[in-house]
């Protein structure tokens, strides 16, 4: 889960609820303006019939690099192993879940 979708629906219920200048609602903006510090930059969009696309972005502080991102030559930047071990711990649970539910049949 991402953090915004978390924090969002508690931060729209104080403002909604008059809890604009609660102690609560002040740590929450602080919460979202440190996450914000870095985000600047210039998104160029293409508008045609009713549809938005995102044709470029540009950013002083973007993280993307064309070298990583590109899992070709990266200069071992990124071992694709490492994504077995996260989809293995990403399904474990469901793994679990599947064997307890099998062990009731």
């Amino acid at each position: 889960s991402h953090l915004k979708d978390d924090i969002m629906p508690k931060y729209a219920e104080l403002v909604y609820n008059g809890f604009w200048f609660s102690p609560e609602r002040e740590a929450l903006q602080a919460l979202v303006d440190k996450t914000q510090e870095f985000v600047t930059g210039t998104v160029r969009l293409k508008l045609y019939k009713g549809n938005v696309t995102v044709v470029g972005r540009k950013s002083p502080y973007s993280l993307y690099d064309p070298v990583i991102a590109s899992f070709e030559d990266d200069k071992g930047l990124y071992n694709q192993a490492d994504a077995g071990g996260f989809i293995k711990l990403q399904a474990l649970r469901l793994r679990t879940l599947g064997v307890n539910r099998h062990k009731m049949l």
